[in-house]
């Protein structure tokens, strides 16, 4: 069952154990008319037992919870997908941990943005806003490090490629296009107008994809997509 929210409204689910932190973030969401916040926990169990009963379209949570690991909550929430394969639920993280395991752990579980504490952005609601859109935010510092990681597991663009062909992963032009679009950034109404497709043209492309990469997010897609060569991470396209 969704919650209720009116108006076409994005509905954010909060999880943050810091009362003045969890405080700021309800401010920053309930400023924004296109948002409405329709819950706020600090702990992990309560957050647990409303998505049994509940949906979203954004859960935005930390990770150090005084009851648990908020990994355990992204696996259950980003595990939800809809009828077209797509998540039901955009999972942003906002965490004091920055190191690429948890990071890559988070990612890899289907959050699709990690935001460190040390550089929150002043305007949160404007970055849910772009998750639903289909941005996939990362802190530069935590950017860094993760495309240090890549430089450093990848020795070669060839050794990588011929991994893939190794997993027989062979991608159409337009797979690839698709694949390149989504770690830009962009969203599946963008792709379907760049490529003069439709949407559920670009739905079932972006499916095919994740079948073939045998991921089931935006992040792992790119992740994997990047790990294999298959896309250049450092690309910023046109």
């Amino acid at each position: 069952m969704s919650a209720s929210v009116d108006h076409g409204r994005v509905a954010v689910v909060l999880v943050e154990d810091d009362p003045g932190t969890r405080a700021w973030l309800e401010s920053g969401i309930n400023s924004a008319q296109e948002l409405e916040l329709v819950a706020s926990f600090g702990a992990l169990k309560p957050a647990l037992a409303w998505f049994a009963r509940h949906e979203a379209d954004v859960l935005l949570t930390d990770l150090g919870l005084p009851d648990g690991h908020g990994l355990r909550l992204i696996k259950e929430v980003a595990g939800r997908s809809r009828p077209d394969g797509q998540p039901r639920t955009d999972v942003l993280v906002m965490s004091v941990f920055g190191d690429e395991e948890t990071v890559l752990q988070c990612i890899e579980a289907g959050a699709v943005g990690y935001i460190h504490k040390d550089a929150s952005p002043e305007n949160i609601a404007k970055v849910i806003l772009d998750v639903r859109r289909g941005a996939s935010p990362i802190s530069p510092m935590i950017a860094r490090g993760l495309l240090a990681r890549f430089r450093t597991r990848a020795a070669s663009a060839a050794s990588q490629a011929a991994l893939a062909r190794e997993l027989q992963i062979d991608l159409t032009p337009a797979e690839s296009d698709v694949l390149s679009m989504i770690a830009r950034g962009h969203s599946y109404a963008e792709i379907s107008r760049e490529r003069g497709v439709s949407v559920n043209t670009v739905q079932s492309q972006i499916k095919v994809l994740y079948s073939k990469l045998a991921v089931h997010s935006r992040g792992e897609a790119v992740f994997a997509a990047t790990r294999l060569g298959l896309i250049d991470p450092f690309d910023p396209g046109p």
